[in-house]
């Protein structure tokens, strides 16, 4: 499998070089060149196929060209320790848990597979790398559970005074760590200024061998098509009729991952998701990507710091526009439908849900009109435990989930002895990186 980027398709490069310099030079978003079948993977999978397991078969067969089986099957062992949860509600409804990792948030499985294979390339290429980027909590504390016990990697994350979270102190580079977190006194938008003008210059990128963790990198966003053939892996024996995935809007990027699962071919028939400004329905009710309006050209480039995968959903309309208009089905809803979802979730089916999933199912039950087959299947994503949305629940319910102990220790805040810098002081961040460059 090869990648090119959404601003120009001749600029191919293979996965090795998509996740080490993760932002191609004409300001888009790498994407997946090949859409190869996949079919003989995916229907060898069954309710007994772990979730590393069926990883390491899907990397393998998508990137053969580059990496021999064996080393795929070892980015994915060491990348999955826990399967997601897949549970059936009900005669068509079913839930697919994506928080039973580290740290009780579905980016534990996209930062666990890139910082895996990330660690895998320079191993094989004898170098060293560094993935720079900011936090206000969730990615920071995913970036610290699996970024530990690695040799060529380093992690420098940028946080607004006072929202670093889950970082013990052994992880830091100070005291032998590979974690170099630094507070910003300023916002989380200021964090991403500094990482924009960094990033902006190719040769510092260059220099430091800089990426990203969030889904900016297309390694991060690859492994989460695999969320969609594992639930396949327990649908396939349950159900005959159509399938169909609710996501959470988010920025797009597990709606993404989920359509090119499709076109690998993973058996299903369609999308649900909450409709945004930007991802809404047309005239005559067909999906349409708002941003299409704005010729490519005339676009800022994509966004290193804090990315939208809006572009990336673009490219995969524009290659398949006539299926796809009636293939991903948005929904307007609301927050009382949102509220009412929540409560229908938890009163029909004793299921907690944050307010991402409870806009999921808020848009399947405004969606009846597509996924009401008597046989078919209704998957609702749940990306984050919702343990971390005791607010939401508790003003919908009077009740939330009791703190599991790993996301009580991952969200933990943390007191750091340095000096936060000032919000536009990307010469010390520099300063910083450069003491890492030979570490």
């Amino acid at each position: 499998m090869k990648f090119f980027s959404t601003r120009d398709a001749r600029n191919i490069v293979g996965f090795k070089q998509a996740v080490l310099d993760c932002i191609p030079s004409d300001g888009g978003l790498y994407v997946p060149d090949d859409t190869d079948d996949l079919r003989r993977w995916i229907y060898y999978t069954n309710e007994k196929t772990t979730f590393a397991s069926l990883a390491g078969a899907l990397t393998s067969a998508m990137i053969n060209d580059e990496f021999s089986p064996v080393i795929c099957e070892a980015i994915a062992t060491h990348a999955f320790p826990k399967d997601p949860v897949f549970r059936q509600l009900d005669k068509n409804l079913f839930i697919l848990e994506l928080y039973h990792g580290a740290t009780g948030t579905f980016k534990d499985f996209g930062v666990s597979y890139l910082t895996s294979a990330l660690e895998t390339i320079l191993q094989m290429d004898g170098k060293k790398a560094i993935l720079l980027d900011a936090t206000t909590g969730e990615l920071g504390a995913c970036m610290a559970k699996a970024i530990g016990g690695k040799k060529l990697l380093k992690s420098v994350l940028l946080a607004p005074k006072g929202k670093l979270r889950g970082i013990d102190e052994k992880s830091f580079v100070w005291n032998g760590g590979n974690i170099y977190p630094i507070e910003i006194d300023g916002t989380e938008q200021d964090c991403h200024k500094i990482i924009r003008e960094i990033f902006s210059d190719k040769q510092l990128v260059k220099k430091f061998s800089l990426t990203v963790a969030n889904t900016a990198n297309i390694g991060r966003l690859l492994p989460q098509s695999f969320f969609y053939t594992f639930a396949f892996s327990r649908l396939k024996g349950i159900t005959n009729g159509d399938i169909f995935y609710a996501v959470p809007a988010g920025n797009y990027g597990n709606l993404v991952s989920g359509l090119y699962g499709w076109r690998m071919a993973l058996p299903v028939n369609g999308f649900i998701v909450p409709s945004t400004p930007e991802l809404t329905l047309d005239a005559g009710g067909n999906c349409m990507v708002m941003n299409s309006m704005i010729p490519l050209e005339k676009r800022t480039a994509a966004d290193p710091a804090s990315p939208s995968n809006i572009e990336r959903l673009e490219q995969i309309f524009k290659a398949n526009s006539l299926m796809l208009r009636s293939f991903v089905y948005p929904a307007a809803v609301s927050e009382k439908e949102i509220e009412a979802a929540c409560k229908k979730l938890f009163m029909q089916y004793k299921v907690y849900a944050d307010h991402d999933t409870a806009a999921a199912y808020a848009a399947v039950l405004k969606r009846n009109d597509v996924a009401a087959e008597e046989d078919g299947a209704v998957v609702l994503v749940a990306r984050d435990s919702p343990a971390l949305s005791k607010d939401f629940l508790m003003h919908n319910l009077g009740e939330s989930p009791a703190m599991p102990n790993n996301i009580t220790e991952a969200f933990k805040p943390v007191k750091l002895d340095k000096a936060p810098i000032a919000p536009e002081d990307t010469d010390s961040v520099i300063s910083i990186l450069n003491s890492l460059n030979l570490f």
